[in-house]
């Protein structure tokens, strides 16, 4: 068996679907659940890695929250 790579994924909801996002290569996809956005994404990378001689893997960035002053509406 293959070594198992460990990828981040970003998941945000644009109306009625969950878009996710890889974070350490440029794939996306999406699906109307969370659990199925991720699992799209886990085959849409798959076929990516698989399909590209060398790909290009950013590091793992840092993911955080923060707080800004709200505004007045």
């Amino acid at each position: 068996m293959a070594d198992q790579r460990v990828l981040t994924a970003a998941v945000h909801q644009e109306e009625d679907w969950y878009v996710a996002q890889c974070l350490e290569v440029d794939v996306a996809s999406q699906g109307q659940t969370i659990e199925e956005a991720l699992n799209n994404l886990r085959e849409a990378v798959a076929l990516y890695l698989a399909e590209t001689p060398e790909p290009q893997l950013t590091a793992t960035p840092l993911v955080t929250s923060f707080q800004v002053p709200g505004t007045a509406a």
